[in-house]
């Protein structure tokens, strides 16, 4: 046994111990001139450095095993280059100029590909472009990737809708771990702050077989900003002032990394008053949120791991109508109080020709809704709900073998529920999930291939002694062709499902914010989809198109309807289950044409019909829409990675409407802005103007929650911004 101990020890410690080097230049493929400041970046190992001047670089300290490795800068073609540590020679690069923007690495999605190598299709977004679009909020800003709208209550309450589907059919995952803060509810927002997100990352359609119950409508994901290079330092300060809302967001963060150790403090405040729609501001829409993100991340060799904590603290009003008239930011009653804390750790072993990921979360969510002031003065919470869970996810990369790069993984989480006030909405219960997943992915030449299967179970037990238990079998399928030259097609396969969650089996109460008594029906059944995607793409250096189509059974489709009574003046909603179908797409084009590389235009429509079987129309569906964009990129002495746009969103009419909904006008939204990155005291300042709905339209959006008061969406806003680098 002595002697098994010690070989075992050995073994590990060789790995543990080995390193290795990688170096060799990059040139320009023309004028064989070397290349400085290009981005050279391991995904597995979210390590990377910078070219030289003469375009040497040198990565130390590398685990063997199989990796990609990504070579990407402005004005060059993104190269992906797969190697195998440790390499005997240098690694010598040669890039392609290109004016199609840069790729970088999807994460959401497995083996942390680049979009042009991926089978599935994911849209991916920076947070920084979505703020210079004008976006006040993260749920407002998701709303400029195409098939992703918003559910909304005011500004400060939104829940992400990818192609019709919303509520718990879409899966939030942030620092990696799943988001779980009572999501149930139309009313609850996401309790997520965009500082410190560095990108987001939208899987449209089901993605059961990577995330379990509940990504049944898809994914969206949030990058958290990475760690600084090694042996770097960097620090920033940063403002937004919102013309409408007389608001602001600020906020200062530091980051530092040496060879092994490395960490990030950021913090934030925002604070807005009720939104203006020119006619009138919005009674209650005004909120305040504090934020404060941490992490810590060590790497030697063949281990790295990192922890990362984030504490969101709002104040958000719920608006019931106009009333007061002022630009107060401290909410009225009723409004909610949330303390959302997110822990989470992720950890990699590398072996030399597999690795294990290790991600786990404990998520604290604390809510409190207040509905009126008590008879002393003091505020009493009408409602008190505290959701605790932890969540783990095990995925196991194993060697490549013929081509084929397959994970085996584990998932679950352990979750209670505990009432702490007056009223329960929702019972105390526990929910325990499991599940195992199998993945693989190949590519041969011009074809890619990815499956996979799942096997799911999630067990309920409300503390009065009920109890509910579901499971299901899930599999996925898809090929990434290249057709002809800058041409490719993806067709992916899936089924998903989704578990009644507690407030769909167990509800009995007024929601606040949506002015309705809602029942729970205990004998819902799983909700069960199957999706077709169709996706075509052509791209060359001056003009892209794509196509992308889908057609979504679901069977046992829950949804809310009113009965016909009343309680306490409010009308009552049911929860009944039919099969429902959905199907629509996404379809556009950009333009950079030769030789006015600089110049954009992209235009993009978006449509998704949504019909019960008896064909009448689901609830809650976005309107057709239609986004032209002109846009134009510049650097000179005086500013870099300069940038102005002129957007134009055309909203169709919504008469696709359910039995208890009403039509939607169309509209049109004029948006523009510019900006650039200028030094000042030699440090970099970054400096953004924009506008949103210049010409001050008054209107509604289909999906806002505040639409059946005939309550307009906000108005014009001017939002100034800067980032100074320390």
């Amino acid at each position: 046994m002595k002697s098994l101990t010690t070989i075992m020890l050995l073994w590990v410690t060789s790995y543990i111990y080995s390193q290795n080097t990688l170096t060799g230049t990059i040139t320009d493929f023309e004028t064989k001139q070397g290349i400085a400041f290009v981005n050279i970046y391991i995904p597995n190992l979210e390590k990377g450095s910078i070219s030289e001047e003469g375009g040497s670089y040198n990565l130390s300290n590398l685990p063997s095993g199989n990796y990609t490795i990504l070579f990407s800068m402005i004005g060059y073609e993104t190269l992906s280059i797969k190697v195998s540590l440790p390499m005997a020679d240098a690694l010598n690069i040669e890039m392609t100029s290109s004016a199609i923007e840069m790729e970088d690495v999807i994460i959401s999605t497995p083996f942390h590909k680049l979009q042009s190598e991926n089978v599935m299709k994911v849209e991916q977004r920076k947070v920084a472009d979505l703020r210079a679009s004008g976006s006040v909020t993260l749920s407002d800003g998701i709303t400029n990737i195409a098939g992703v709208e918003s559910i909304s209550t005011g500004l400060s309450i939104g829940k992400p809708v990818i192609r019709g589907l919303s509520s718990n059919r879409v899966l939030v995952y942030t620092q990696g771990v799943r988001l779980e803060n009572q999501q149930f509810g139309d009313e609850h927002g996401l309790g997520i702050n965009d500082s410190g997100i560095e990108s987001v990352e939208v899987i449209k359609g089901p993605a059961s077989l990577l995330y379990g119950s509940d990504a049944l409508g898809g994914v969206l994901y949030l990058n958290p900003e990475r760690f600084a290079q090694a042996n770097t330092t960097q620090s920033e300060i940063n403002a937004n002032y919102f013309s409408n809302t007389q608001g602001y967001t600020s906020g200062a963060s530091l980051k530092k990394s040496g060879d092994h150790f490395k960490f990030i403090f950021r913090g934030s405040l925002a604070e807005h008053s009720d939104y203006d729609t020119k006619a009138f501001r919005v009674t209650n829409t005004r909120f305040k949120e504090q934020d404060f993100k941490t992490a810590l991340g060590y790497q030697a060799n063949q281990f790295k791991t990192e922890f990362r904590y984030n504490i969101n603290h709002s104040k958000l009003g719920i608006p019931e109508g106009i009333g007061e008239q002022s630009t107060d930011k401290t909410p009225l009653i009723p409004f909610q109080d949330i303390t959302n804390h997110v822990f989470s750790s992720k950890s990699n072993l590398f072996f030399n020709k597999s690795s294990l990921d290790i991600n786990l979360g404990y998520l604290y969510n604390d809510r409190k809704e207040f509905a009126e002031e008590a008879m002393d003065g003091l505020l009493e919470s009408e409602l008190h709900l505290k959701l605790k869970t932890f969540n783990y996810d095990v995925k196991y990369n194993l060697p490549k073998l013929s081509g084929f790069e397959t994970i085996i993984g584990a998932q679950g989480m352990n979750q209670t529920n505990t009432n702490y006030g007056p009223e329960e909405l929702i019972p105390d219960a526990t929910t325990n999930d499991i599940g195992f997943l199998a993945v693989t992915h190949a590519h041969f030449n011009d074809i890619g291939i990815q499956l996979g299967v799942r096997y799911d179970n999630r067990a309920i037990n409300l503390d009065s002694g009920a109890n509910r238990n579901f499971n299901s079998f899930n599999g996925a399928a898809g090929i990434k062709i290249n057709v002809v030259k800058n041409l490719t097609a993806r067709l992916n396969l899936a089924t998903g499902y989704r578990a009644p969650n507690l407030a769909e089996l167990t509800s009995d109460g007024v929601h606040e914010g949506t002015n309705r008594y809602e029942i729970g029906n205990f004998n819902l059944k799983n909700e069960q989809n199957f999706q077709t995607d169709l996706a075509l793409e052509y791209k060359n250096d001056h003009v892209e198109f794509f196509a992308n189509a889908f057609y979504n059974k679901v069977n046992n489709y829950i949804f809310l309807s009113p009965n016909g009574q009343f309680i306490d003046a409010n009308p009552v909603f049911t929860y009944l289950q039919d099969d429902a179908k959905l199907y629509g797409g996404e379809f556009g084009f950009h333009l950079h044409p030769h030789p006015l590389d600089w110049l954009h235009l992209e235009s993009s429509f978006e449509t998704v019909t949504g019909k019960q079987s008896n064909q009448s129309y689901l609830p809650l569906i976005p309107a057709n829409s239609l986004s032209n964009i002109l846009r134009a990129e510049f650097n000179n002495e005086w500013i870099g990675k300069g940038y102005a746009f002129i957007k134009l969103k055309s909203t169709f009419n919504q008469n696709n409407i359910s039995d208890f909904e009403t039509n939607t006008a169309g509209y049109n939204l004029l948006s523009a802005g510019f900006g650039g990155t200028v030094k000042l005291f030699n440090k970099d300042l970054n400096m953004s103007l924009s506008g949103t709905n210049l010409t001050n339209k008054t209107y509604i959006h289909h999906l806002s929650r505040l639409k059946p008061d005939g309550i307009f969406n906000m108005g014009r806003n001017i939002s100034l911004g800067f980032t100074y680098y320390l």
